[in-house]
């Protein structure tokens, strides 16, 4: 797996003139799909399942940057999926590729009913599409849910609307969105934000050369920089690494590092468990499981490691539960 495909047989297409080989005729569910949570995957399951019947391959169709970090002008919201991870949780739900269109004035000021013939009929001849029952396009977000079935009977494809999925929550059915899951993860709650999702939550990284102060220590570390977007609370987490298809546990910090640096941008540093091997230059998946405590600053390395030897053991607890 590389950081731009999840596999060999996913296709990811940036930008296509027109549906790239082996997403000819696609069905497409279209949306933003920021962190492929319950209610995205009742839209993707619906997809798939139409381009079965079909017989045509399945795509998401969605757009980058984020319509909201394009209207602000700055990257303002919380990714929970890049590209690459987005990529390995749609291959995960039988989706064959992801075309993803850029976001930009062009894509802004497009009505509609262009968005539809030019795009989605004369770009990429889908066979049918679809969308959440909240989704809208277009300029000024001028096409609903049943503009779309509308031009679906003019132009001789399928639309299938998926209505709002549901979360059980204590007392009341709770509507899933990702700003939920967002919030959730900048307390910290991996639970939780499991719980929303559907999934844990994880990311892609390729494994990058840091000061190798963790191996002084006794504490080898796998470094990832994660997305500049990512607002998840600084702290301790029990987490499971997954690289060239193989799972191991460990226990992971997300921050500044405040007892021996405290500066530069924030890092992933994750001591994997029973483990010996060069992860170098590798890409890795890394899934959040459990917090354990917030980034501390110690009096010295002494009592940063005794914590660590804790940390340690309340992840493998953590990882075992």
């Amino acid at each position: 797996m590389s950081a731009e495909a999840p596999s060999s047989r996913f296709i990811l297409a940036s930008d296509p003139a027109f549906a790239p080989a082996g997403l000819e005729r696609p069905v497409v569910a279209i949306g933003n799909f920021d962190g492929v949570h319950q209610g995205h995957a009742a839209v993707i399951g619906r997809a798939v399942a139409m381009a079965r019947r079909l017989r045509r391959p399945c795509a998401v169709l969605t757009f980058e940057p984020h319509p909201v970090d394009f209207f602000r002008k700055s990257p303002s919201i919380f990714r929970l999926t890049p590209v690459p991870a987005k990529g390995l949780a749609l291959a995960r739900l039988g989706v064959d590729g992801m075309i993803v269109l850029p976001f930009d004035g062009t894509m802004a000021a497009t009505p509609a009913e262009r968005f539809v013939a030019e795009i989605l009929v004369d770009r990429l001849q889908i066979s049918g599409a679809v969308v959440g029952y909240d989704f809208h396009f277009g300029q000024s977000r001028g096409g609903s849910p049943d503009f779309l079935a509308d031009a679906g009977q003019r132009h001789g494809f399928e639309v299938d609307i998926v209505d709002e999925v549901t979360a059980n929550s204590p007392g009341r059915p709770e509507a899933i969105h990702s700003n939920t899951a967002r919030v959730a993860l900048e307390r910290g709650d991996v639970a939780e934000a499991a719980r929303l999702l559907g999934h844990p939550w994880f990311v892609v990284g390729e494994v990058i050369h840091g000061q190798k102060l963790g191996r002084q220590l006794g504490f080898p570390t796998a470094n990832v920089e994660l997305d500049p977007s990512c607002r998840l609370r600084h702290g301790i987490y029990a987490v499971k690494l997954t690289v060239d298809g193989v799972t191991h546990g460990g226990v992971a910090n997300f921050g500044r590092r405040p007892t021996v640096t405290d500066s530069g941008a924030p890092l992933l540093e994750v001591f994997v468990f029973d483990f010996s091997g060069d992860l170098y230059g590798k890409t890795v998946e890394v899934s959040f499981v459990g917090w354990i405590r917030g980034e501390e600053k110690f009096d010295g390395l002494e009592a940063l490691v005794a914590e660590m030897n804790r940390d340690k053991e309340k992840a493998r607890a953590l990882l075992a539960g």
